[in-house]
């Protein structure tokens, strides 16, 4: 099993250390927003930063990258489509980046949505989805269109159901309040609420979640529910007649949810 530790910064995002399954000491990082706390980590733990991997281009994504790549000298692997900071290789989905030197392997996957040219990492049983997928929710549509993001969601639904969802932000108590606005009967959903309130009582992560308890409890994989599908025609007082309509109603009504 993939070992990945987080690094918590600003209010809620976390930066994913990723360890050799080789040399646990060695270590990949994912979206380094800022590079105080991953150089914080990395010294108090005496790892060292061999790549950093990103998955689009909003600042506290990339934010510590220059710093990073500055002081530690490593390769920078994001996706082409996107301006990244110091990017020393490009990539898109269906490229396959291999890291020897940490015994690592990823697909990369294009998740447009959140923004246009947003990528995802998946291997070793583990998935790194930047802001495309959160543990019950998804990122809001800044650049792409709901077709894009409910085809990367699809994507994304198709991985093996014990794949472990990395995600970049804890925003796990307020989608479970809104996911069980959506499906109020929904037991997977509350049972799942209880655990994490539990957990951030005790300031502990609620991700990494897995593929499956997304797919039971996430509205946003849901789309062919019958019970997501009444209830988003319910809020669009009108038939919907395909899968991203669901989705982008479901979007639009999270977009305004408090």
């Amino acid at each position: 099993m993939l070992d990945a530790t987080p690094v918590k910064a600003f209010s809620d995002n976390y930066i994913w250390l990723v360890h050799s399954p080789r040399q646990p000491r060695d270590v990949a990082v994912v979206d380094p927003g800022d590079a105080a706390p991953v150089i914080e980590a990395l010294e108090r733990e005496h790892l060292n930063l061999r790549t950093i991997l990103v998955t689009h281009h909003h600042a506290d994504h990339v934010g510590g990258v220059a710093q990073l790549r500055q002081r530690y000298g490593v390769p920078v692997i994001g996706p082409g489509a996107e301006t990244i900071p110091e990017r020393s290789r490009s990539v898109a989905g269906g490229d396959r980046v291999t890291l020897p030197e940490l015994g690592l392997e990823f697909e990369v996957f294009d998740v447009p949505g959140h923004t246009r040219g947003h990528i995802a990492f998946y291997g070793h049983g583990a998935l790194f989805c930047g802001d495309t997928l959160f543990s019950a929710g998804c990122g809001r549509l800044f650049e792409g269109t709901p077709a894009q993001m409910q085809h990367s969601l699809a994507t994304l639904r198709n991985l093996p159901g014990d794949t472990r969802v990395y995600c970049a932000h804890e925003y796990t108590l307020n989608n479970l309040k809104f996911a069980l606005t959506v499906e109020p009967e929904n037991g997977a959903a509350r049972e799942y609420l209880e655990t994490a309130k539990s957990l951030r009582s005790g300031n502990k992560p609620t991700v990494p979640s897995t593929l499956s308890l997304e797919i039971a409890v996430n509205p946003f994989l849901r789309w062919d529910a019958p019970t997501v599908q009444k209830s988003a025609e319910r809020r669009a007082g009108c038939s919907l007649e395909n899968p991203v309509e669901v989705f982008a109603t479901i979007r639009r009504w999270k977009d305004g949810f408090n």
